[in-house]
């Protein structure tokens, strides 16, 4: 078997080499190699098997965009033109917002689709042989957010029409309108290699032949990442217009590439049960950050897997040998699995992103499991009915547990009073889903805000034994690492506000705990939680040779 060192390096090696690969994968998306025949000469000149880009002719073009309820077009019937754009810059970009007629049967969970023609001057899309066209629906069906009242006196956050809400189950998807649309045009005069087009982009191509050479029109994209939950709005049968906010700017070739293959992973998520607002907190990491930062993320975002693994690992085999609850406070393991416990359900309450919501659910089942050694609990089964037996603690634990009820005494009179002062002042002033709502907030509000208080027993015993030997330093280390990352993921993926504030708050514990272990150092010929000594392991490991 490996031993626990070997295994950590083998763990710390594949993480490495999947960076690694990543990068590999990154650096092919971005770079594409161009047609070698191309450096020779111009067009026509011994370049066979390149295909040029069109726009290098600087054609004047003319943007245009119609909406329909159908998904298939072959004549100019049965559209609305909603947005044209005559002598149309590719390298200017801009930002127009227009009304849009909305169909009845739009208005009756229709769909509505949007055709975005880009086109010569003064010919329209339909009788323009060089015409690059491409589609996308501007409405989506999705489960609108519960409204939120006050629980006392039933008065409701937005005045809605009661006819309105009756016409549908909370718990059944609407047509929403996406109200931005946003348009990119690849403007690089690259020559791909005809006889290696990426296939990423060859989707979007369409070529022509122009005499002894092959072109590519100007490939036309619509960013769906940019379409965000924040920005959708229900569409109710009374609407009979709604703003559509078109966007433009160009692209890069290697930018296209990238973002083509986002939104494939944004799909396939989708497809794997995401939901449209799982998706969209993906979105926003793509979305409202820079390339660089993007990257920095994606660093950030693979050390904080590694370092939540590590510190699961070490803090499980921590307690998974351990014996004795000497130095530990039992009542900061009970608080630790209340309050993670709670957050989880205060999440899933809130619908957070499942990159948040999984490691606090997997993180809540490791402190279940804690509790269950840190009390010495067993469970006999007597048929189908569970017996729950706790074992005993010796002199020396109960002196851990007389100082745990000593701390917890002093910090009752704190505590408990803001905790229900909170409950009852969030109850007058804040407006919730339901009871089982506003019993989450408050508890996790409770945790939030003075959560870390419950970390005083712990600091408290090991003031009193003037030792942190009984500690998991190792998981703490990990975890130290992560609560740092967890402050730029705060800044990067949507969460709740006081979950935000709580990455910060952890910062200020682990500060402590280290003073503490600099204020106390470890006497290497006591005897630490496992009944070992520093000291002995030598000994018995020379015996042995």
């Amino acid at each position: 078997m490996l031993s626990r060192s070997s295994f950590t390096s083998l763990v710390v090696g594949v993480f490495a080499v999947y960076v690694a690969h990543t990068c590999w994968v990154m650096y092919g998306i971005v770079y594409t190699r161009p047609c070698p025949a191309a450096a020779a000469g111009g067009a026509g000149s011994g370049s066979a098997g390149c295909v040029w880009p069109y726009l290098a002719r600087r054609p004047k073009l003319q943007l245009s965009v119609y909406t329909t309820t159908r998904s298939n077009i072959g004549a100019e019937s049965n559209v609305d033109l909603v947005l044209n754009v005559e002598d149309f810059d590719i390298e200017s970009k801009f930002e127009r917002t227009v009304n849009v007629s909305v169909p009845k049967k739009t208005r009756n969970n229709g769909t509505l689709y949007a055709y975005i023609f880009l086109h010569h001057a003064g010919i329209l899309p339909w009788h323009d042989g060089k015409q690059v066209h491409i589609v996308s629906p501007l409405t989506t069906y999705m489960v609108p957010k519960p409204e939120e009242i006050n629980l006392l006196t039933g008065e409701s956050a937005t005045q809605q029409i009661e006819a309105e809400k009756q016409t549908s189950a909370l718990d059944e998807p609407v047509s929403h309108w996406r109200s931005r649309l946003t348009l990119n045009v690849m403007v690089e005069d690259f020559v791909f290699d005809g006889s290696s087009l990426p296939a990423d982009v060859h989707r979007y191509m369409k070529m022509v032949q122009l005499g002894k050479t092959v072109h590519y029109l100007p490939i036309l994209f619509i960013d769906q990442l940019s379409n965000r939950v924040k920005d959708l709005m229900v569409i109710n049968r009374s609407t009979t217009e709604l703003p559509l906010t078109v966007s433009y700017d160009k692209i890069s070739l290697g930018k296209l590439r990238f973002w083509i293959h986002m939104q494939d992973a944004v799909y396939s998520l989708q497809q794997f049960g995401f939901s449209e607002k799982d998706a969209d907190e993906v979105k926003g990491i793509f979305v409202d950050t820079n390339l660089y930062f993007l990257a920095l993320t994606f660093f950030v975002a693979a050390f904080h897997l590694l370092f939540d693994f590590l510190a699961f690992k070490n803090d499980i085999s921590f307690w998974k040998k351990k014996r004795s609850m000497i130095g530990m406070s039992t009542k900061a393991v009970l608080w630790r699995c209340f309050s993670t416990v709670v957050i989880f359900l205060f999440l899933l309450d809130e619908q957070t992103s499942l990159l948040v919501l999984i490691p606090a659910g997997i993180g809540a089942v490791i402190e279940l499991w804690k509790v269950k050694k840190a009390l010495k609990m067993t469970i006999k089964w007597q048929g189908l009915r569970p017996k729950i037996q706790f074992g005993t603690y010796n002199d020396s634990e109960k002196k851990t547990e007389e100082y745990d009820a000593q701390a917890m005494k002093y910090l009752s009179y704190l505590l408990y009073p803001l905790c229900i002062g909170g409950a009852g002042y969030s109850l007058l002033n804040v407006k919730y889903k339901s009871w089982y709502s506003w019993l989450i907030n408050s508890f996790v509000n409770g945790v939030y805000a003075f959560g870390f208080l419950f970390m005083l027993p712990q600091l408290f015993v090991n003031y009193k034994m003037k030792s942190v030997a009984h500690l998991p330093w190792k998981a703490f280390t990990y975890k130290a690492f992560n609560t740092f990352i967890d402050d730029i993921f705060a800044f990067i993926i949507t969460m709740p506000t006081s979950h935000r504030l709580a990455c910060f708050r952890d910062d200020v514990v682990f500060l402590v705990y280290l003073y503490q272990r600099w204020l106390y150092p470890v006497d290497k010929s006591r005897v630490n939680e496992y009944g070992e000594s520093y000291e002995e392991k030598p000994k018995k490991k020379a015996h042995r040779e």
